[in-house]
């Protein structure tokens, strides 16, 4: 998952009825807790990560002004995801009641919902999805029922010189090919640009570009069922052989094994990247006052081997937590939040990505951010990255295991075969 930096864009989530055992949800006491305060209301607090954008504020005052007697305080987290999944994990296993709503990214809500630490959004809970984008849905539900509400969206874009290349490559041959001649391989220092980054550092963020590379060559990391592991495959290592011969070949520069998203987004800006992976708050930076590449980029679909590729969907959402006293509350909020208020306001304002289909065809906010068709094509296109509730396990596996293999530390086939046995014991609990 992306740091919230400068500017969000983000986005949502999770998963019908609570099921024993670690593939569903919970034993009777935890049903019997989802039930409790269904019809009651009260005073709210809304959980979520570091306020970068500066959102909240105006969401409380807009909420409080029409609920004088359900008002809601925002409890901001660190900006550092980790930090927030382990202060939702220590409040849910405490069952707080005041943790009553709560920001779930994409990848935290199948462990929370496995482990009936939110409630399932069916029957008097039930949320109409039909004017949200089914990727955001489909995010946002496990085992086939929907568990949080999707709030805010995102997918990976690929930005690129057009004053370099007159249009965006569609595959990854193409992409290559239009680096020669143009780029100084290997490294970003030359006297030419290099060619292309991600983010390619030991941390969530390669398992995002890890995922888009394996998914793009139509792999795939674990299967539906969330547990059983699918990465040792000839697909799989068609899509991380184009991150690992990137490396060896030169057309991802060395430094890019340092990359996060703010130092790929730095590189781009300054002119020392031809082809840059990032998500879409990267626009209005690169477009600001002090960027060398104002006026100069472009913003298109991320490339795959054949066509374009898939990319890791992003977002989070928000959850009603199993332990609060106030549900009936609770669950206008999740609707207020999914508003085309709330979400106009959002995008205008914070440049988040909306999980509204119709605000991508607006004509006033195509206007102001021409990127939205892109991105809508992204993400209705964007696979999630694997839906396990073992998540941290899994994801602590691929990016030891791929970041060995840019490193050159260890073979492709090497490489997948360890993950795949790393996922198998992680799952195995």
């Amino acid at each position: 998952m992306r740091p919230k930096v400068a500017i969000a864009a983000v986005s949502l989530l999770s998963a019908t009825v609570l099921v024993a055992g670690c593939g569903g949800g919970g034993s009777g006491s935890k049903s019997s807790d989802a039930s409790a305060g269904a019809s009651a209301r009260g005073p709210i607090t809304f959980v979520t990560g570091k306020d970068n954008s500066g959102l909240m504020p105006n969401i409380a005052k807009t909420w409080n002004a029409s609920h004088p007697n359900e008002k809601v305080t925002i409890k901001q987290q660190s900006d550092q995801a980790d930090q927030q999944l382990s202060d939702l994990e220590q409040h849910f296993q405490a069952k707080d009641p005041g943790y009553d709503v709560v920001t779930t990214d994409v990848v935290w809500s199948a462990e929370f919902a496995a482990k009936g630490w939110i409630v399932p959004l069916t029957g008097k809970y039930a949320l109409d999805t039909s004017a949200l984008l089914k990727p955001t849905v489909d995010a946002a539900s496990y085992n086939g029922t929907l568990y949080a509400a999707p709030y805010a969206s995102d997918g990976g874009l690929l930005y690129y010189r057009k004053d370099l290349v007159p249009t965006a490559p569609t595959t990854w041959s193409q992409l290559i090919s239009d680096c020669q001649g143009k780029t100084t391989p290997g490294t970003i220092t030359g006297s030419k640009p290099g060619c292309y980054a991600g983010q390619f550092f030991k941390y969530e963020g390669l398992t995002v570009n890890a995922a888009e590379a394996i998914n793009s060559a139509k792999g795939q990391i674990v299967k539906p069922d969330g547990k059983t592991p699918d990465v040792n495959t000839a697909d799989a290592a068609t899509g991380l052989n184009f991150l690992v011969n990137g490396f060896k070949q030169g057309y991802i520069p060395k430094e890019a094994l340092g990359f996060k998203e703010t130092e790929s987004l730095n590189a781009f800006q300054a002119g020392q990247l031809m082809f840059m992976r990032n998500w879409p708050y990267a626009d209005a930076i690169l477009a600001g006052k002090g960027s060398k590449v104002a006026g100069k980029f472009g913003i298109a679909p991320l490339p795959g081997p054949d066509g374009q590729g898939a990319s890791s969907l992003g977002g989070h959402s928000v959850a009603i937590s199993t332990y609060s006293k106030y549900k009936a509350t609770d669950l206008d909020f999740l609707k207020f939040m999914e508003s085309n208020e709330i979400q106009s306001y959002n995008l205008v304002q914070g440049s988040a990505a909306p999980v509204l289909s119709a605000l991508y065809t607006d004509p006033k906010l195509v206007a102001k951010f021409p990127y939205l068709p892109v991105l809508l094509k992204s993400i209705s296109t964007a696979v999630p990255r694997p839906v396990t509730p073992f998540y941290p396990a899994v994801t602590e596996a691929i990016e030891t295991n791929v970041y060995a293999a840019l490193q050159g530390k260890t073979s492709v086939e090497s490489a997948l075969k360890s993950l795949q046995d790393a996922i198998t014991s992680a799952t195995a609990g």
